[in-house]
C-alpha cells in the first residue's frame, strides 16, 4: 500500500554525501539532523495517510458510469464467520441474521445499474474468490497485517500519528478470524472496492445474556479521522444514518448516543490504516431487541432496514430522491382493512400504522423516544397514545384504543397511496 524507499534512499544518499561536513561542523549539523528526522517522519506518516479516495472522486465515478467506465463496487460483509462467532439471543444467531439483512442490501444494489455488488459470505460458506485468495495468499495477508502494524506503532511513537482509545469493549477476534477480516481488506484493495459496508447486530456484556438487555438502536462505526478513507466514509455514514435514524432508535449505550462513532481499532473498518476504500460497520440495533424476536416482523425490518441504508448510499451520491417510490419506508404504502386493538394478531399492520405515525410527527409520543417506543408491530401503551394523538388531530371521537372505520378511512386516504 504504502511505499517510502525513494525517500530513504535520498536521506542516506545526502547522509553519505555530508558526512565529512557534518564531522567539522558538529553543533550546527545536529540541528540540521534533528530537522531532516522530523521532516521525514512526518513525510513518512503523510504519505502512510493520504486520502485514498475523495468524496468527489467516488462521486464522479456513479455519474460517469456505462458501458465505458466501470460501475461503483460495493463489497458487503456479514458479521462474522459462516458457522461460528457473533453474539446469540434464543434462538437467534447474529451470523445468521447479518446473512438475511445483507442478501436484503443486495437485492437493492443490483437492481441499480451503477452498482456491481459482492457479497462476502453466505450462511454456510465464504464466496469462492475471498476463500481462493485466503487459501492463496495466506502469509501475505499476515506480512500485510504486521507492516501496516509496524509503520502505525513507529508513527505513534514518534508522535506523528496519535493513537485514539475510546474505551469502548470490543469482542477480540481470534487470529484467524482477524487475518481474514485483514484479507478482506486486502482484497478490497486489490479488486478496486468502492465502498465496503459490514454488517451487524450488537450486544453488551451483563450478568444474564439470556435475558433481554437494557440498551437499544444502531449505531455506525467509521475510521478515525487520521486513516485514509476517513474523510469519504464519514460522508457517505452521515447520509446513511439520516435515513437509518428517521424510523429507527439510535443506540443509548454510553459512547454510542452520537450515532456514528469513530474507531482505530476495528479491523472492518481499516485497522492499521489497511483500507483504501471507505468503510463503515453498521450495528443495526441491538439483537435482543422485540422488533428481531418475531419472525414476521424481523424479515419486514430487515427489508426497510436494507431499504434505508441503500437510500442513504443514493443520498451521498446524490440520488436518494430518484428512487421512485411514494414512501422512504417499506412499511407503506399500506391498506388497513380490518379494526386494530390490542388483541390484533397481525403485527404488520401495526408496522404500518407506527411508520404512518412517525410520519404524522406523532411517534414517539411526547416525553418518549424511539428507544422507548421502536417500531416492533406491538398494538402497546406506545402506539395507543400516538394513535389517540391522531384521532385528536383529525376530530374522530368513539374510537378510544382501536382503528376502526373512522380511523381506516383517514389513515387509507394520506397512506395507502396506489393500493387505494
Amino acid at each position: 500500500m504504502k511505499h517510502y524507499k525513494y525517500t530513504i534512499i535520498a536521506f542516506f544518499a545526502i547522509v553519505i554525501i555530508g558526512t565529512p561536513w557534518l564531522i567539522t561542523t558538529y553543533p550546527r549539523s545536529m540541528v540540521f539532523i534533528n530537522k531532516a528526522f522530523d521532516s521525514i517522519e512526518d513525510n513518512f506518516a503523510a504519505v502512510f495517510f493520504r486520502e485514498s479516495i475523495t468524496i468527489s472522486q467516488l462521486q464522479n465515478k456513479y455519474d460517469a458510469v456505462s458501458k465505458k467506465y466501470p460501475k461503483v463496487r460495493i463489497m458487503i460483509v456479514p458479521g462474522h464467520e459462516p458457522d461460528f462467532g457473533g453474539t446469540e439471543f434464543g434462538d437467534l444467531k447474529e451470523r445468521d441474521m447479518t446473512v438475511d439483512l445483507a442478501k436484503q442490501l443486495e437485492v437493492f444494489f443490483k437492481n441499480n445499474s451503477h452498482y456491481e455488488v459482492i457479497i462476502a459470505r453466505d450462511q454456510t460458506a465464504w464466496n469462492p474468490d475471498l476463500k481462493k485468495y485466503f487459501d492463496e495468499h495466506w502469509d501475505a495477508i499476515s506480512a500485510f497485517v504486521k507492516e501496516n502494524k509496524n509503520e502505525m506503532v513507529r508513527l505513534v511513537n514518534g508522535g506523528s500519528v496519535t493513537k485514539v482509545t475510546d474505551g469502548m469493549y470490543h469482542n477480540a477476534a481470534p487470529q484467524n478470524v482477524a487475518l481474514r477480516l485483514y484479507g478482506i481488506n486486502k482484497w478490497n484493495n486489490e479488486n478496486n472496492i468502492d465502498i465496503a459496508i459490514h454488517v451487524h447486530f450488537n450486544d453488551y456484556p451483563r450478568k444474564n445474556p439470556s435475558v433481554a438487555g437494557k440498551y437499544s438502536g444502531l449505531s455506525i462505526y467509521v475510521p478515525e479521522k487520521q486513516y485514509s478513507n476517513s474523510t469519504t466514509t464519514r460522508a457517505i455514514a452521515d447520509t446513511v444514518f439520516k435515513r437509518l435514524s428517521k424510523y429507527n432508535p439510535i443506540s443509548n449505550l454510553p459512547k454510542e448516543t452520537d450515532g456514528i462513532i469513530e474507531e482505530q481499532e476495528l479491523i472492518a473498518i481499516g485497522s492499521y490504516n489497511t483500507l483504501d476504500a471507505p468503510s463503515m460497520l453498521i450495528e443495526y440495533g441491538y439483537i435482543y431487541e422485540p422488533q428481531f424476536a418475531d419472525k414476521n416482523v424481523r424479515d419486514s425490518t430487515f427489508r426497510d432496514l436494507a431499504f434505508q441504508t441503500y437510500l442513504g448510499i443514493q443520498d451521498f451520491f446524490g440520488s436518494g430522491n430518484d428512487v421512485s417510490l411514494t414512501y422512504d419506508t417499506l412499511m407503506l404504502p399500506y391498506k388497513w382493512e380490518n379494526n386494530i386493538n390490542r388483541n390484533t394478531i397481525d403485527k404488520n399492520p401495526v408496522l404500518a400504522l407506527q411508520s404512518a405515525l412517525i410520519l404524522e410527527g406523532l411517534y414517539p409520543p411526547i416525553e418518549k423516544n424511539k428507544n422507548d417506543c421502536p417500531r416492533t408491530g406491538k398494538f402497546g401503551p406506545c402506539t395507543i397514545q400516538a394513535l389517540s394523538n391522531f384521532q385528536k388531530k383529525y376530530g374522530i371521537n368513539g374510537e378510544n384504543e382501536m382503528v376502526g372505520e373512522q380511523t381506516k378511512k383517514i389513515l387509507n386516504e394520506k397512506y395507502s397511496g396506489f393500493l387505494n
